[in-house]
């Protein structure tokens, strides 16, 4: 099947942005060279379904190199990075994918990469598993099992589960310790607000965030905003993860309450309409809104869309929403991911350690798929202490090990 790309003329700027971040990846060049010799993906299709710019390019290049036939959609309009995706065409691996395509078209992408029926998927919120799902079964059955990228999908894949429809295993790969504990908190930490500075061009210091959700990404979220000078509120629907953040220094309170105070609102929760009307109605004028969850659902652009007596792009990736009492509002990236819709994501450093974790699980799922379950599964513990040995052998870091005695110790009851 061939690639459908906007401009391969691009390429030659895509492999220069592929060629930076392999050399910041180098947990994924350790994995790279281990997988050309052992092969483990020889004669195998696999399916991904990631944001589509140099870091993901090189984890396809990687599973390519495994010895699988690699096909490759962009999970989100405003992330896929033309020249990217014409430099991986360049380098053999199969690409449907363009910036900013309307909506049929993205899905077309999507379903197109599913119809070469892979064997192995890499999915990023689920995307994958529920079209198979609810609109191609029968694309489902040579599929042995895949790894799922985010916490939006392992949500949306344990729905499936609980009702006894998830159609193969899939690894939880967002769940794993070297993904959440640093991509989702140190991760998202940094490139949202990198994407925020970059498209707005205004000062941090001084302002009120406003942090929708205190999960790994909104921690990563809330303590970057108190580095750059913020006053940092964080609202949140989950008792204990309130008290979290109340002791880890920040104001907590409703959203209806913190509406009236905040600068920048950040929604990091993966659920549907957390910032609606009757916040909106709220604000301050000139807020800005932004997501950095999964879908553009979290800030309702109907309620803004309905509120707004004009609305225009005063920025590139900004709209402005003027209401009716003249106060206005601005949105970022469509209410899409903000650090890849207005950005390049997570540092290259920290996505090393995710897509390493990616890849050895997909090998490991490929070798135990027979064994498993319709259901989501725990990433091994191995795998996430590969990762981890590897990423400190890059960074010259050296710990210490228990003594044959201190393990004895630590697994008896006894106190000797």
């Amino acid at each position: 099947m061939k690639s459908i790309v906007r401009d391969m003329s691009l390429a030659k700027s895509g492999h220069l942005k592929i060629d930076w971040v392999k050399e910041h990846m180098p947990v994924l060049n350790r994995i790279r060279e281990e997988f050309e010799k052992t092969q483990p993906f020889k004669g195998l299709k696999v399916a991904i379904c990631l944001h589509l710019e140099a870091k993901t390019a090189y984890l396809a290049k990687v599973i390519k190199a495994a010895g699988a036939d690699v096909y490759i959609a962009g999970s989100n309009p405003l992330s896929t990075q033309d020249d990217v995706c014409a430099a991986l065409v360049e380098d053999g691996i199969t690409v449907f994918a363009k910036h900013k395509p309307d909506p049929e078209e993205f899905k077309q992408h999507l379903l197109m990469t599913l119809e070469v029926e892979p064997d192995l998927i890499i999915d990023d919120g689920g995307d994958f598993v529920t079209l198979l799902h609810a609109e191609r079964p029968d694309l489902i059955k040579n599929i042995r099992g895949g790894c799922e990228e985010t916490t939006t999908g392992v949500i949306r894949d344990k729905a499936l589960q609980k009702t006894g429809d998830l159609p193969f295993p899939m690894i939880a790969v967002n769940d794993g310790y070297c993904k959440h504990l640093f991509d989702n908190r140190y991760g998202t930490g940094q490139s949202v607000w990198d994407s925020i500075n970059r498209t707005t061009n205004l000062v941090v210091a001084g302002k009120t965030v406003v942090v929708v959700g205190y999960g790994w990404c909104g921690r990563g979220v809330a303590l970057r905003a108190k580095g750059l000078g913020a006053k940092v509120i964080v609202t949140e629907v989950d008792s204990i993860k309130a008290i979290e953040a109340y002791m880890d220094g920040f104001e907590v309170m409703s959203l209806t309450e913190a509406a009236k105070r905040g600068d920048y609102f950040i929604a990091v929760t993966g659920n549907q309409y957390v910032i609606s009307r009757e916040h909106m109605e709220n604000m301050k004028d000139g807020a800005i809104l932004a997501n950095a969850g999964h879908f553009d659902v979290e800030v309702n652009k109907h309620d803004l869309a309905s509120l707004a007596i004009s609305k225009r792009e005063v920025r590139q990736n900004i709209e402005e929403y003027v209401l009716e009492d003249g106060r206005k509002l601005y949105l970022l990236a469509e209410g899409r991911l903000v650090n890849l819709g207005a950005g390049d994501g997570h540092p290259a450093e920290i996505m090393d350690m995710t897509f390493s974790l990616q890849a050895v699980s997909l090998a490991y799922i490929n070798e135990h798929y027979k064994e498993m379950n319709n259901e989501i599964v725990t990433v091994p513990y191995e795998l996430d202490l590969k990762v981890a040995k590897l990423k400190l052998e890059a960074l010259g870091i050296a710990i210490d090990s228990l003594t044959e005695q201190q393990e004895v110790y630590l697994e008896s009851w006894k106190i000797d």
